[in-house]
């Protein structure tokens, strides 16, 4: 049995229906008929119905867990289906807390689902946490983690959380008063830019699964008191080595006490260098209009797309030239495009962490020079959403 109590207290004797449905959890000693009232009189909340909320999600579900809510503001798209399993091409367009709602009734309809299609912010985050048992942190930013965090501390709820990055995945159980918290691990965000997000960095469509899973267990666990939770341990897994490790975690004897849930206000901008100032941006109707002057002689400039070739093969600003970032990072100036004459210079990426790495790598070239450099806001995904709304997005 675990050290720590179950989190939560029985609920009402098992059904015939139910009594057949969780049969397998019943033949467990550390379950039983009593834990499985437990998991049904269970309410908890997952962040995140994408990557790994969608196994956190379905496994809850279908282990009988009484009521999830799911918090998510997107929409289902495309690229979302490679690890996104809880989705299908039926939903896309649909909000994702309206596909998975749908998902778990199609898996186990005694289960009830709350959808909460907003974003995790510093009016909501303590209310929707302080309405669950227990929350389940598959986030996708830095922000909301931090919320999650706070929220969770301030209300006394135990928090599972996992972060997954191109094949390497993190599983641990935060809670205040029994353990450490997020804010032990990270006492402050890594520097802007250092950590690609998925769409920017990649992750292989498997990986989710195994930590979403994980922690899917470790939220049983807490539910009916069995076993060690991952308090005060961070579970790290390598799936391109295969391998398993922990990592011991100890409270922070100089952390400040949580009194409130604080935006964290994370910037987007690149590690150790100035943030763009207005000058150096431009939006996408801006660069629209620019590249009618350009048509008409009226304009002279270099638009650089700095995303990979299969990025541009899916969609592209009609006009740019490619050199991808790490080509500018590693050779400056002397990457940019052969027949390069001395115009002004735009960058572009997918969303601008890229363009922002890239300009500041050319500003001290430019800095000497009569010419100005500057990158898009928003990147192609603010040119489809502004300029040519009917191009896909990833």
């Amino acid at each position: 049995m675990s050290r720590l109590r179950p989190l939560v207290e029985p609920g009402p004797e098992l059904t015939p229906e139910e009594l057949e449905r969780y049969a397998r959890h019943l033949s467990l000693p550390q379950v039983g008929a009593l834990g499985q009232r437990r998991l049904k009189n269970a309410r908890v909340l997952v962040l995140g119905a994408g990557g790994l909320g969608t196994p956190a999600l379905q496994y809850l579900a279908a282990a009988g867990v009484g009521m999830l809510g799911v918090v998510d503001d997107d929409v289902v798209t495309v690229s979302n289906l490679q690890r996104q399993v809880i989705h299908t091409v039926a939903d896309l367009g649909r909000t994702k807390t309206d596909s998975a709602a749908d998902a778990v009734a199609r898996l186990n309809p005694l289960v009830v689902v709350r959808t909460h299609p907003v974003r995790l912010n510093v009016d909501n985050a303590v209310d929707l946490v302080g309405q669950y048992d227990l929350v389940l942190d598959g986030a996708d930013n830095f922000a909301a983690r931090y919320l999650a965090s706070d929220a969770t501390t301030l209300t006394g709820r135990p928090c599972v959380w996992g972060s997954i990055q191109r094949f390497q995945g993190q599983v641990s159980v935060f809670w205040a008063g029994h353990g450490p918290t997020y804010r032990d691990l990270y006492p402050e965000a890594p520097p802007p830019g250092e950590v690609p997000s998925c769409a920017e960095g990649g992750v292989v469509g498997t990986l989710p699964a195994m930590i979403g899973s994980i922690m899917a267990t470790e939220a049983i666990k807490l539910i009916t008191g069995t076993g060690e939770p991952l308090i005060g341990r961070v579970l790290m897994h390598n799936a391109l080595e295969m391998t398993w490790r922990e990592l011991g975690l100890a409270l922070d004897p100089d952390a400040s006490p949580v009194t409130a849930v604080e935006d964290p206000a994370l910037s987007c901008e690149v590690p150790g260098d100035a943030p763009a100032a207005a000058h150096e941006t431009l939006t996408a109707p801006e660069l629209a209009a620019l590249l009618e002057r350009r048509e008409r002689k009226q304009a002279s400039f270099t638009l650089v797309d700095v995303r990979e070739d299969w990025e541009r093969e899916l969609v592209s600003i009609p006009g740019a030239l490619p050199v991808p970032l790490q080509d500018l990072l590693d050779r400056g100036p002397a990457a940019l495009p052969e027949g390069y004459c001395g115009t002004d210079l735009v960058l572009h990426c997918k969303a601008r962490t890229r363009s922002a790495a890239a300009l500041a790598r050319l500003r001290p070239y430019f800095a000497q020079r009569e010419e100005n450099v500057r990158h898009l806001e928003g990147g192609v995904l603010a040119w489809v959403a502004q300029v040519e709304p009917g191009k896909p997005t990833y």
